[in-house]
Formats: C-alpha cells, structure tokens, sequence
C-alpha cells in the first residue's frame, strides 16, 4: 500500500535542515503500525509527506501502486479526498460547526449532495456512539467526544489509510485507552491501513509493528 524508498527531504532557509536522510520503508495493505521518535526525529515530516501534504526532494513515494511526485495542488487534494483521512492530535474541529456538520465537511468536498452527505454522516457517528450529539458544537463535548467526531470525520469518505498525528495526546490516560481500542477495532473490522505517529511507547505497543526514527534515518 505504501512504499518509500530513499526518500530525502531538507527545509530550506539560512541553516538548510536536513530531515529526512533516505528512508525506506513499505506498509502494507491493512496493516497497523506506530512511528515513534523523539522531537525533531523527522516523524511528522514523514508523516506530512505520506499524507501528500509535503513533497520530498529525492526518492520515491509510491501510494497503492501510483507515484506521489510534484502532484499539482487539485491532484495532491483529489488523491488526499479519496484514499487518506487525517486523525489530529487537537482534533482540528471547525468550532462554529456542529459534529455532524464538521463530518459531512469531506463529503462537501467531494462535491455529495446535501442529503447524502448528511445520511453518512450520521452513520458514522452512530458507529462512533455519538447519534445524541450530531447538533452539539465541539466546546460543548469532551476531548474524547471530540476525538470520535474527527475519527468520523476521517473515515466518512472511506480512505484506504488512517495517518494519525499523537490520537491519544490531547486525552486523559482512560479516554486514550479507549481511542486507542477504537482505532484497532476499525483496523480489525474495516481492514483500513493505519499508521500512527506517536511518543507514547503504551500507544505503540498496541500497534502490530512500531518504525522508530531517529536523526532522519529509520532504525532497528
């Protein structure tokens, strides 16, 4: 589902930044796998780059088969639409939204009718436990509440990958037990590529393989 091959990425700018120092790497198709490092490891570059949120200088970056390389922004965005959904560590909720508004925002995107889009979405915050919240605004939920919301919100378009950025990190210990628990069922039950960018050793040892990156470089 995805592979890497030496992939290199530095930031331009007074003292360029080396990040990323030729990574390879290959997830497969239904497979649920942490990224652990420290600050400044290079993981949210990596993630940023498998989201197609970033481009990368030297390597290459195959997504189901298709090469991710210098994609024009609708390009990159219709590929983001279509096989990706995001899971942020602050949720990313839109505040003036309603939950089931800030679900159906994706499904706008994709250009679903207002019915449609509404139906599913409501679907998904029904598997999520959240029917009798559709009409509450994120400040009116708890971190855990909110979590769900966003994990609807990724999922509503059926992505082929999950990428998430710390889940757990904003919540108390138990609310992330059972995020945690959440992300392994849909990885269980839909079968949905999951890669989980976390510093969390109890989050990554929950995930059938953890990468470790460190200095840019991908370890043992």
């Amino acid at each position: 589902m995805i592979h890497l091959e030496g992939i290199h990425k530095t930031y331009q700018g007074a003292q360029p930044l080396h990040v990323l120092k030729g990574i390879d790497l290959d997830i497969a198709e239904g497979e649920l796998c942490s990224i652990m490092g420290a600050s400044g490891s290079g993981k949210s570059t990596l993630l940023n780059i498998l989201g197609i949120l970033d481009d990368y200088d030297e390597g290459e970056y195959r997504l189901a088969g298709t090469l991710i390389k210098n994609l024009s922004e609708t390009r990159a965005a219709d590929y983001r639409n279509r096989m990706i959904g995001f899971i942020f560590q602050s949720f990313n909720l839109i505040g003036f939204k309603t939950a089931v508004e800030n679900v159906e925002l994706p499904l706008y995107y994709q250009g679903v009718g207002r019915r449609r889009r509404h139906e599913l979405a409501m679907d998904e915050l029904a598997r999520m436990g959240l029917t009798d919240w559709a009409s509450h605004y994120p400040n009116e939920m708890s971190g855990g509440q909110r979590q769900r919301v966003a994990i609807a919100r990724a999922l509503v378009t059926r992505p082929k990958i999950i990428l998430a950025d710390e889940p757990t990190g904003a919540l108390d210990s138990r609310t992330g037990v059972e995020v945690m628990e959440l992300l392994k069922r849909l990885n269980r039950e839909d079968g949905i590529t999951m890669v989980i960018v976390t510093h969390d050793p109890h989050v990554a040892e929950q995930t059938a393989r953890t990468i470790r990156i460190k200095d840019g470089v991908i370890g043992n």
